[in-house]
């Protein structure tokens, strides 16, 4: 008798359910690039709240970093944009000055220099 016993227990505890996997045939509209569509169920996408207070701190994060360093690209841009506009104000004094020189002395030209030089220290 415990010989049955122990053989309908086993049957039993393991109960045999077979899951039907069908074979997806053509689908009926054609469009068989299409994923197949799932069940709509409202209630599977829900997490917790810590998940997602973790996703926003990472997205945070993540923004954070990609300021910084869209800040710091900016900042190179603007730094070549302004040694550019340096270096072409100081060729067209130069160029000016030169022009300047054909017409008057030497030393006239000399001192108007330090004149203008004195007046942009006052200015700024």
């Amino acid at each position: 008798m415990s010989s049955t016993a122990t053989t309908t227990t086993q049957t039993t505890a393991k109960p045999e359910t077979k899951v039907a996997t069908k074979p997806l045939g053509m689908r009926v509209n054609g469009k068989q690039w299409h994923a197949p569509k799932k069940a709509f169920r409202p209630g599977s996408g829900l997490t917790s709240y810590e998940k997602r207070a973790k996703e926003r701190q990472l997205l945070a994060a993540v923004k954070a970093k990609e300021k910084e360093l869209k800040d710091e690209k900016e900042a190179e841009r603007k730094r070549r944009i302004e040694a550019l506009k340096e270096k072409r104000a100081k060729k067209e004094e130069k160029e000016r000055y030169e022009k300047m020189a054909e017409k008057m002395h030497k030393k006239r030209l000399e001192r108007l220099k330090r004149k203008e030089k004195r007046n942009k220290l006052i200015n700024s």
